[in-house]
């Protein structure tokens, strides 16, 4: 089966910079090794249906512009979801967050995306180390300063790739 026949998916997202990512994939190696190999701790900025239809070329020249302005977002403590999944809540910076989707979607009628860190996936099997607890040694509230926006791309349910990175200015 040739690659352009395969199911995929695209999103925008912020991923955690070295070295505030190591404490974090430490915790989301034991909660959740599945999600651990698919992708990086990261913040999703656009979901695929959001980014249908916008050109490559469209989202470089959005996100090179000064009003794609480069988010700090503090995040709290762990929390259960939907099941066993595991998340860090987006406790401060949410409307710089709000201000870039609304920049790169270029639609006033865009959803509300709150942004978050998830540490275990609940569409992932239950791991073992599925605890709350396992969270408990990650900095509450932790701010972390994203720098860049990430376009990536899963192929038929595979690890992400990345497709291009943005560097979001200051």
């Amino acid at each position: 089966m040739s690659s352009a026949t395969v199911p995929y998916r695209r999103q925008l997202t912020l991923f955690v910079p070295p070295p505030t990512a190591t404490p974090i994939e430490a915790v989301r190696r034991t909660v959740d090794p599945v999600q651990h190999a698919l992708i990086a701790a990261h913040v999703t900025l656009a979901r695929e249906d959001e980014l249908a239809g916008v050109e490559l070329t469209m989202l470089a020249a959005r996100l090179a512009a000064p009003a794609a302005r480069a988010p700090t977002l503090g995040f709290g403590a762990a929390e259960r979801f939907d099941g066993h999944g595991i998340l860090l809540p987006c406790v401060t910076g949410e409307p710089a967050f709000a201000a870039l989707r609304l920049h790169l979607l270029a639609a006033p009628s865009i959803r509300r995306h709150a942004p978050h860190l998830t540490l275990a996936h609940p569409r992932n099997p239950r791991a073992a180390g599925n605890e709350l607890a396992a969270a408990a040694a990650l900095a509450a509230p932790m701010t972390i300063a994203f720098d860049a926006a990430c376009l990536i791309e899963q192929r038929a349910g595979g690890p992400w790739q990345l497709v291009a990175t943005f560097a979001l200015a200051r």
